[in-house]
């Protein structure tokens, strides 16, 4: 069997404990270069790992001839400029979310992969656990009647971390293009719509470089749905997601994080009685890549366009306008793939 050959753009702690161990659990894969811009480094993060090959370089690593696809877990403000970088290359590009700083640039890499030919998926990875595709059945069914409102939380308490980049105004950091992102994408993929307006209120931070490090939002819907939500990284750990209808309601308590102190399971309530649809943990990101692999190499369908990526990201720009401005922002329909906000 072919194996889709990774390279590795940095030496990121989620490329340590997520992407690597993923990779090493399927026979759809092979790591074969890492690289850094300090080549010590790169050297010391392949053997900790057994990579064999490290560059002082993202260049070189690009130049890799046995290289199909990059992973780049760099920070959010370097997305774009490799991620062009990788397509040039011919290489495939797997992104850590959010997939860029603003709709304009994740545009511009999902432009730029198409026109060299290769395959570029952010590596939101929530979606591709079973539980998903469950609760979409479950809301096609009309079990729990018409959803009237979504309500997600996603927050941890990551203040004290001095120097980490989501802490950098500059460098894409906050919380909502951290975290935040997670509940703007699962409210689009649940309603299977595409939001018509945002409303936030956040607290940005002076001891953190003026990033937003809690916020509150409303985002409408067609049809008078809605999601709600609070997303931080200075609060209590929290990570729910409810979806509400006129006859019932589905909830998971573990909506995005699988720990192992987490249920992976779903809870539905129709006509005041609940019931629980167990699932097993399974691994997220392996099922991601498995898929990624079977687009790369085999020519299957996307289980998701990558341009759900760039509208995510709109209304991340749209949640931090309306924060800033203390104002609702209205966000305009699709216009040749890209949404543009208008003022309210």
């Amino acid at each position: 069997m072919r194996k889709l050959r990774w390279g590795i753009m940095g030496c990121a702690q989620i490329a340590a404990k997520a992407f690597i161990p993923a990779v090493r659990a399927s026979d759809m894969h092979e790591i074969v270069a890492v690289a850094s811009r300090d080549t010590s480094k790169a050297r010391a993060f392949a053997d900790v790992h057994g990579i064999q090959d490290a560059y002082g370089s993202y260049e070189e690593l690009l130049e890799h001839p046995h290289v199909d696809a990059v992973y780049i877990p760099l920070p959010n403000h370097l997305h774009l400029e490799w991620t062009i970088h990788a397509a040039r290359a011919g290489k495939h590009a797997l992104v850590e979310k959010p997939m860029a700083m603003s709709e304009r640039d994740a545009a511009r890499m999902v432009k730029a992969c198409e026109q060299y030919g290769v395959r570029i998926q952010e590596n939101m990875m929530y979606r591709c656990h079973p539980r998903y595709d469950r609760i979409k059945e479950i809301l096609r069914s009309g079990e729990i009647g018409a959803v009237r409102s979504v309500h997600g939380v996603f927050t941890s308490d990551r203040s004290a971390m001095e120097g980490d980049i989501r802490f950098r105004r500059d460098m894409g950091g906050g919380s909502m293009y951290d975290i935040g992102c997670y509940l703007l994408s699962a409210a689009r993929y649940v309603l299977e719509m595409e939001p018509v307006a945002a409303t936030m209120q956040a607290f940005f931070s002076p001891d953190h470089d003026d990033v937003d490090m809690m916020a509150s939002g409303l985002v409408e819907f067609p049809g008078d749905a809605a999601l709600t939500f609070q997303c931080g990284l200075w609060a209590e750990f929290a990570n729910t997601l409810e979806i509400r209808g006129t006859q019932g309601m589905i909830r998971l308590p573990s909506a995005f994080s699988l720990r192992s102190d987490l249920s992976p399971d779903i809870q539905v309530t129709v006509s005041g009685e609940m019931r629980t649809e167990p699932f097993a943990r399974g691994n997220q990101q392996l099922s991601l890549l498995d898929r990624f692999a079977r687009t790369v190499l085999h020519g299957e369908p996307e289980p998701v366009s990558p341009w759900d990526a760039v509208r995510t990201v709109h209304v991340i720009e749209a949640c931090l306008a309306s924060a800033r401005e203390k104002r609702r922002v209205a966000i305009a329909p699709l216009e040749g793939g890209v949404q543009r906000r208008r003022r309210s």
